[in-house]
């Protein structure tokens, strides 16, 4: 099957994020187990997901691992000019459906090339390892590199995630973390604002603090890989209040995070916490039930920070003939990798403009490309690396 062909079969599966992906992982899995290779499936707790890995390749240290997700956005509320899950070829270059781009494409370039992988004479393994629910907060991903470093009892020293990137190589993604802020004050007649806590006014003090946090930390480190160059803190909703003269017994507003490698993500949370804390001991003599909660509304995905001199990334240059390298400020599961000890890059066909958007597609061109790198990687491995 060509990469065009499996991608057809790919986005027909309307996997979206936070559902079950089994009947698209068996697929893969039957697919890469019908040329002889030996597949494991990573399931989450209820049974209904699961990721899956596996190795061509002799059991020796420094292979390179794979990445890519099985899940999509959704698609309701775009306006599509084709079936979303059909893969529609309009005559232009490119290949329309949702998750043409991010990142199905990738993954059919990698099981396009499993034949010449297998027929390659590998010195050093390939590792594929595909997960599930990325789209909603990269969760998948910490237990599948734990069961990968489990399973097999060599060590692989690289990863490629293929995000979408142009083929050429990311060498940093900004940490990210979004929290929901719930404020409980009391109620009360708006002449009354200095005998009551107004949850609005609080949320108030909590988003100024929010903004001079921000602040410090562009003050202290940056980093001109990355537009912008510091983290950012941003509250994008906020919601609160009954009337212009009630005072507002109840606030909530959610807070965006995203840091680059020098912050410390912990740090900020916590001294947002404890900032919390002090208005709740400040305001309990007024209105003993104040209360500020903090819930997670996404879970913080890892910053990557990859050198540009590293053995990967000039390896990509080598097989793509791109050096030109860049960042990125979106979470992807590279951070993850990272984190797990390997040295990461990231690397996919198509761009990144045509994520999560109507009519996403990928340029045949790109999964020409794709195959080629994949394919001249096999060579590479089959001689030294």
């Amino acid at each position: 099957m060509t990469e065009i062909d499996i991608l057809s079969k790919l986005v027909s599966f309307p996997v979206l994020g936070g559902e079950s992906n089994l009947e698209i992982i068996h697929w893969i899995k039957d697919y890469v187990e019908s040329h002889g290779i030996t597949t494991t499936l990573v399931p989450n707790k209820n049974g209904d997901k699961a990721s899956l890995h596996c190795r061509i390749g002799p059991a020796v240290d420094g292979g390179v691992i794979l990445s890519g997700h099985t899940d999509v956005v959704p698609v309701e509320g775009q306006e599509w000019s084709t079936n979303p899950f059909e893969l529609i070829d309009k005559g232009d270059g490119n290949l329309y459906a949702r998750g043409s781009c991010d990142m199905k494409g990738f993954v059919a370039c990698c099981l396009a090339a499993l034949p010449d992988m297998v027929k390659a004479d590998l010195k050093k393994p390939i590792y594929f390892a595909f997960s599930y629910d990325e789209e909603v907060g990269c969760l998948a991903a910490p237990e599948l590199i734990e069961h990968i470093q489990k399973t097999y009892s060599e060590e692989a020293q690289y990863a490629i995630i293929g995000e979408a990137s142009m083929m050429h190589p990311i060498i940093g993604q900004k940490g990210i973390y979004i929290m929901d802020v719930y404020v409980n004050g009391s109620a009360g007649h708006s002449s009354r604002i200095k005998q009551e806590v107004s949850a609005i006014h609080e949320a108030a003090k909590l988003i100024v603090w929010i903004e001079n946090k921000m602040d410090d930390l562009i003050s202290k480190n940056s980093d001109d890989r990355f537009q912008p160059p510091h983290s950012s803190l941003h509250v994008g909703q906020m919601k609160g209040g009954i009337a212009a003269n009630v005072i507002a017994d109840q606030a909530w507003f959610t807070l965006d995070i995203r840091i680059i490698p020098k912050d410390d993500l912990e740090a900020i949370i916590s001294d947002f916490t404890a900032f919390c804390r002090q208005r709740e001991e400040l305001l309990h003599p007024i209105f003993p039930d104040f209360k500020i909660e903090i819930k997670e509304n996404h879970p913080p995905v890892p910053p990557l920070d990859a050198s540009a001199d590293s053995k990967i990334v000039k390896t990509i240059g080598e097989l793509t003939g791109n050096y030109e390298w860049s960042t990125v400020a979106y979470a992807a599961e590279a951070g993850q990798f990272a984190n797990g000890g390997y040295e990461c890059v990231i690397c996919g066909p198509g761009s990144i403009s045509m994520a999560h958007r109507a009519d996403e597609y990928v340029s045949k061109q790109q999964l020409t490309e794709c195959v080629q790198m994949i394919r001249k990687l096999a060579h590479k491995l089959s001689d030294q690396f």
